[in-house]
């Protein structure tokens, strides 16, 4: 036998931890999905929610009975967002959030009319793939059946990038034309695609987009032969930025050779980009919106993101006056739905405190930008709070906040810190943005190396590795010094 301590959750306590967690639109799908399937919520037209208080026989245990007692959860993993150590600021905000300007992201606001509640047309528009504006051109040519199939697959066969990277081989069953296929009807047919639409699409190479996309300007656009021989016989070199070797390989003048890099950086290597489709699920919705009031930043939750539900009321009291007993799944559902409609007050709640909190912290932020962001720890919002690291850390997964600056995650607001000469401490995001300022004001024939942002960052009192610098350089998604240098006009 042996004794054992376990800490265990309650049902409700798992269901406010996986909520919380969630981001907008996962949040939003659920409580659609609760909607749907239980009968005692509706959607609501306002963002009030039924008060407990005025619940009729408000019931919280398994069976469905009255049950005036708190639920007991632990102190460590509570979502208690009433917490009495919450900054001033936080209170000031929430006497002011009814004339915050409320901002819902790329969906409809509700709209008191006639016309329906959803309206897809406000928001969502068709978007013509890539297949369909071959198959438009493709159609004012007079083909007959069997080069008609050949291009079809062809066209099916492009990727997102307008690249076609299935071999011909594999682009149809043999079996499914007689006689078959040979090899030049394929590339004429391939040929025919690429004379459609966009230059480059198409192609089964970055150097055969390109050399396609060089092909399609006037003969006398100036640069463009040598152009085509760069791409063909020294694209390594043009990635590396080094024109004098390229000089030297093709036997022409530098300047000659930077007038075609400069024609080249105008090509597209992602010809078929412009047709690619959004997905949806990558829109952000903001939670939270921060405004000036004065001095002081401020902010507000974004009412419009938070699904309107509410307790029906009506279907509550009948259920009361009837037997629980008898009715235990009702009983349930009843139960859940109190449940979900607590949860998504206390969520709303503790994302408005912590994101309050974090402004509170990074006021020079929205003021200056990123070169001003100050270090930040999850610990020291929990602290300010009275919450667990963990919930901070939960309720700031996937979470956003917009601003006149721009839509931000909560995680980018935390950052760890380094240390300065001066003795104080500085923001690695801060860092950063000192690293991409450096870059942008660089001359463009001699770009700064990673020794060289090292010294210039030491001379404002920043002191860094070299190999810290580099790392920040590829988190900025800037290339090194040679692959920076550009040509310049002749």
């Amino acid at each position: 036998m042996q004794v054992r301590m376990q800490t265990s959750l309650t049902p409700r306590l798992q269901q406010s931890v996986k909520l919380l967690q969630m981001s907008t639109l996962d949040f939003s799908r659920e409580v659609a999905q609760a909607l749907a399937t239980n009968p005692f919520l509706e959607e609501s037209d306002d963002t009030s929610v039924t008060d407990r208080s005025s619940e009729p026989g408000s019931c919280d245990n398994e069976s469905g009975h009255p049950q005036d007692a708190p639920d007991t959860e632990l102190g460590d993993n509570s979502l208690d967002t009433s917490s009495a150590s919450a900054a001033p600021e936080i209170e000031y905000v929430a006497t002011r959030q009814d004339d915050a300007p409320t901002y819902s992201g790329d969906y409809p606001t509700q709209q008191h009319s006639d016309h329906p509640d959803s309206d897809v047309g406000q928001w969502a528009r068709s978007n013509g793939t890539l297949q369909q504006a071959l198959r438009a051109d493709l159609s004012s040519y007079p083909l007959n059946e069997r080069d008609r199939y050949l291009t079809e697959y062809i066209i099916e066969a492009l990727d997102d990038d307008g690249y076609l990277r299935v071999p011909f081989a594999e682009l149809a069953d043999p079996q499914e034309f007689s006689p078959p296929v040979t090899a030049h009807e394929w590339e004429v047919a391939l040929r025919l695609v690429q004379q459609l639409s966009t230059p480059g699409l198409a192609a089964r190479s970055l150097t055969e987009s390109l050399t396609l996309q060089l092909q399609a300007l006037p003969s006398g656009t100036p640069g463009r032969q040598i152009a085509v021989r760069i791409i063909t016989e020294a694209l390594e070199q043009l990635g590396k930025c080094d024109y004098a070797k390229l000089a030297k390989m093709l036997n022409s003048p530098e300047d000659k050779i930077q007038e075609a890099c400069l024609l080249i950086r105008t090509l597209s290597p992602r010809p078929g980009e412009r047709y690619a489709s959004v997905d949806p699920s990558c829109y952000i919705i903001p939670d939270v919106q921060v405004r000036k009031v004065g001095r002081l930043w401020v902010a507000t939750s974004n009412e419009d993101a938070v699904p309107k539900a509410r307790l029906n009321s009506a279907y509550a009291q009948l259920f009361h006056n009837t037997r629980y007993s008898e009715r235990s799944l009702m009983a349930q559902a009843l139960q859940e739905a109190r449940w979900l409609m607590r949860s998504l007050e206390q969520r709303t709640s503790t994302i408005q405190l912590v994101a309050q909190a974090i402004v509170a912290r990074q006021q020079t932020f929205f003021d200056y930008g990123e070169i001003a962001l100050r270090p930040l720890m999850l610990s020291e919002i929990a602290e300010e709070l009275g919450m667990h690291e963990s919930t901070i850390s939960r309720a700031t997964s996937n979470k956003y906040l917009a601003s006149p600056r721009g839509i931000y995650e909560f995680k980018h607001f935390f950052s760890r810190e380094l240390a300065t000469q001066s003795g104080g401490t500085c923001s690695a995001v801060a860092v950063r943005a000192l690293i991409q300022e450096m870059i942008d004001d660089e001359n463009p024939k001699e770009p700064l190396s990673d020794v060289v942002l090292t010294r210039k960052l030491a001379s404002e009192g920043v002191v860094v590795a070299r190999r810290t610098v580099s790392k920040y350089r590829a988190q900025i998604k800037c290339p090194p010094a040679e692959q920076r240098r550009k040509p310049m006009h002749p």
